[in-house]
């Protein structure tokens, strides 16, 4: 039986911390299960860990039903939320559209919009009609030409800003917040402040879980992951290691052996031969 949003809300009211991480298809999703991770982003992140883009603009809606289809077929436990994706939530009717074609041909559970006081009144429409709904707060990657790819909310007006805009999205019926780069004596002030579950990536411990981005935690990119990452394993070279042997192995002769191979009758080989 899948987790709930009101099964995450519980989460933050008995005190247990939420671990989230992001999944972009099946394998991962299935890897994921295993290892009894509770809930899932398929962000718009994509575009440059899987697609190699500069940034998340390029994602298309197509994009995130596509893989998020893939993850929902690779869970059966984890909440699934996926992003809505650039300029896909610019008017209520737009977001409506593309939450009905997200939720009815992905299968995702929740979906995950950017902005604060500005989209609070599609956010209010979209839980209205029954779709649950993440905000995204602090460094929102889709506005990241604005915004620039740094910390956010450091001075006291911004600051103050992001809290209101905090709590519209609460107030609008979102079921739970990233905060995305945010100093962390604000993220857990913001935190303490709210009732619903606020996830951070480069927030601080303060807030009530985290989420991590798949690659960076399993180091599967060479060089420094970004500050707010932790690597737990280094993967990208176990898996460069593999594919050198291989080669190697290929070009050697020492593969494939008898054991990856399949054998044939000689009488039936000699008749299918003409001999």
């Amino acid at each position: 039986m899948r987790i709930t949003v009101f099964d995450i809300q519980a989460m933050k009211e008995s005190g247990q911390r939420i671990a989230m991480l992001t999944a972009y298809d099946h394998p991962s999703a299935a890897l994921a299960e295993r290892a009894e991770v509770p809930m899932l982003l398929v962000g718009d992140s994509l575009g440059m860990v899987v697609h190699g883009a500069d940034t998340t603009l390029p994602v298309t809606l197509d994009d995130m039903i596509r893989h998020a289809r893939a993850v929902v077929r690779g869970s059966s436990r984890a909440l699934v939320v996926a992003d809505l994706p650039f300029l896909t939530y610019a008017t209520e009717g737009d977001a409506i559209a593309s939450a009905r074609r997200v939720m009815q041909e992905a299968g995702v559970q929740a979906l995950k919009l950017e902005g604060g006081i500005s989209i609070a009144p599609t956010v209010r429409r979209l839980t209205e009609l029954g779709v649950p709904v993440m905000g995204h707060l602090g460094l929102t990657p889709q506005a990241q030409h604005t915004l620039g790819l740094r910390v956010q909310a450091r001075q006291a007006e911004a600051a103050r800003r992001l809290v209101e805009d905090a709590l519209a999205l609460q107030d609008a019926g979102a079921f739970a917040l990233v905060l995305e780069l945010v100093p962390a004596p604000l993220a857990a002030a913001v935190t303490r402040r709210l009732r619903i579950p606020v996830i951070g990536i480069g927030a601080g411990a303060g807030c009530d879980g985290q989420v991590q981005v798949w690659h960076d935690l399993l180091g599967l990119f060479p060089g420094k992951s970004p500050r707010h990452a932790k690597r737990y394993a280094d993967i990208g070279t176990a898996i460069e290691e593999a594919l050198r042997a291989y080669v190697g192995d290929v070009r050697s002769g020492a593969f494939p052996t008898v054991a990856q191979s399949s054998g044939m009758d000689p009488e039936e080989l000699s008749r299918a031969l003409g001999g």
